[in-house]
């Protein structure tokens, strides 16, 4: 699945312990916030985390 996250560097890191991430975009800077990013990945769920 192609997925649109937005918030800070640190928290946009943390999704990778949930999803297996087979690509990942270039940042590009949020409209609203400068502290804020925008990244899109294409990923599945891990199969650790499958319940």
């Amino acid at each position: 699945m192609r997925i649109r996250l937005h918030g800070t560097p640190a928290a946009l890191a943390a999704i990778a312990q949930v999803l297996h991430i087979r690509h990942v975009s270039r940042p590009y800077p949020d409209r609203r916030s400068p502290m804020f990013q925008r990244i899109y990945i294409d990923a599945t769920p891990r199969e650790d985390t499958r319940r």
